[in-house]
């Protein structure tokens, strides 16, 4: 399940990618407009800036933006940046693969379900740029998603 904050990561992302080019917005602004408690995003926006997603301005005239083009970046790298591994389980990680104590992984139903799901999962995320996200933002079905996660 996404954690709160991995939404309000990417509802940080989404805003900031409907900026215009080069234009900086302050955290304060950020976490108004997105409902997000503002030292809740200082963190996360650093953990954003450490992993290369946005750029930080100090001073008056400071603020946020995004380090590179919203079609550039993946959903996926974002949520496992501020959530960690896609899969549901340890046993189905690609990227923090751990065994698990109680099974034989070549006969076991669960991890092999699991895998599917983690496939469908990064199936969506890896394939979704923060541009696609940002244009979608208009679809009530996904708006309706949002709001009701």
């Amino acid at each position: 399940m996404l954690t709160k904050k991995g939404k309000y990561g990417l509802k940080a992302l989404v805003h900031l990618s409907q900026l215009p080019a080069g234009q900086l917005a302050f955290v304060g602004d950020i976490a108004t407009a997105n409902k997000i408690p503002k030292k809740f995003l200082d963190a996360i926006l650093g953990e954003l800036r450490n992993a290369g997603f946005v750029q930080s301005r100090k001073g008056k005239d400071g603020g946020y933006r995004l380090a590179k083009p919203a079609a550039e970046i993946k959903i996926g790298h974002v949520v496992r940046v501020l959530d960690g591994p896609l899969a549901p389980i340890p046993c189905a990680s690609r990227t923090q693969y751990q065994p698990c104590d109680d099974c034989d992984e070549a006969t076991c139903q669960i991890r092999h379900m699991m895998l599917e799901v983690r496939q469908a999962i990064a199936g969506v995320l890896d394939n979704r740029s923060l541009a696609q996200v940002r244009d979608a933002a208009n679809d009530d079905v996904l708006t309706d998603a949002l709001h009701h996660a």
